[in-house]
């Protein structure tokens, strides 16, 4: 509901914001295809049982697309009743190199006070070669669905692409970033000597490679847990927080013109960016290499 807040207050009243949301859900289901039916999902208020079965149904018409298998898993994690281990099962299928798929599953395992399953799923994760959310790709789909829908849509209510992309990503942000804190606990403070301790540094690494900048930070802390505190390691690892967090913050500076008639062009020069790379890193490396920033805090 935050997302929904923000953008009544910045576009326009209550009244306003709800025609649209209706008009596009609308529109969106009617068109059926997997991309529109994923974005429906996610537009519609979390939790509810619609939503589950329009993320279910663009899985059934992309059943290889491991970005609305994710979608379809972040869904069913905020629906009540959905069954989030056949979810996870489908996502594992489709992109079995990609050790964030266990994550729901280790959810499960952590509130079932599992030690034995969580210790399973941790070492799962950690042969993984990858870590990825599909962040690019999914803001890229929605933007594209929202835009073949704005005709049927209401009035003017986020007609501009900029508004429409600033729209996407604090909903994908919303509903499609899992919660890493599970992960963080059970690899909280290890005994150094523990299986556990080497999966969770191993998964730390990983993650640090992600395709999501928040995936990339949440990697970073595990591993500042897990090495010993005055170790070259861990300044290593403070210095890489401050680079992301340097990239991160710059291109956000940098893509906020001053001028409203650049908005759009720098929004859709993002997009282009975001369908081209995987990684949100190196959008962000793009975009200051674009003004001649240089991409390392001085």
């Amino acid at each position: 509901m935050a997302v929904w807040t923000l953008h009544t207050a910045a576009y326009g009243g209550a009244a306003v914001q709800e025609a649209w949301r209706a008009a596009t859900l609308s529109s969106l289901v009617e068109r059926a295809d997997a991309n529109s039916l994923a974005t429906a999902a996610v537009l519609s208020y979390p939790g509810k049982a619609p939503a589950q079965v329009w993320a279910e149904r663009a899985s059934q018409l992309a059943p290889e697309s491991p970005a609305i298998g994710w979608l379809r898993v972040q869904i069913c994690a905020n629906t009540a009743g959905c069954d989030i281990r056949e979810a996870a099962t489908a996502m594992r299928w489709i992109d079995a190199d990609n050790g964030a798929a266990w994550l729901p599953m280790l959810t499960v395992a952590r509130k079932d006070r599992d030690t034995m399953e969580v210790d399973r799923i941790l070492a799962h994760m950690a042969q993984g070669a990858r870590f990825d959310l599909y962040w690019n790709q999914l803001v890229a789909l929605m933007f594209d669905s929202l835009n073949a829908s704005r005709r049927t849509a209401h009035g003017d209510y986020l007609a501009a692409d900029w508004k429409r992309l600033n729209f996407v990503l604090g909903l994908a942000g919303a509903e499609l970033i899992p919660a890493f804190s599970p992960l963080i606990d059970v690899c909280r403070e290890p005994a150094a000597s523990t299986e556990r301790h080497e999966a969770c540094l191993k998964i730390s690494k990983i993650m640090q490679s992600s395709d999501t900048i928040l995936a990339q930070m949440a990697g970073l802390n595990m591993e500042r847990r897990l090495v010993p505190a005055d170790s070259k390691e861990a300044r290593a690892i403070l210095e890489r927080r401050r680079t992301l967090t340097w990239r991160m913050t710059m291109a956000a500076q940098v893509e906020s013109p001053m001028l409203p008639w650049s908005k759009n062009a720098r929004a859709r020069r993002r997009l282009s960016r975001m369908r081209a790379m995987p990684r949100e890193e190196d959008v962000c490396i793009a975009i200051l290499q674009d003004h001649n920033l240089v991409i390392d805090p001085p």
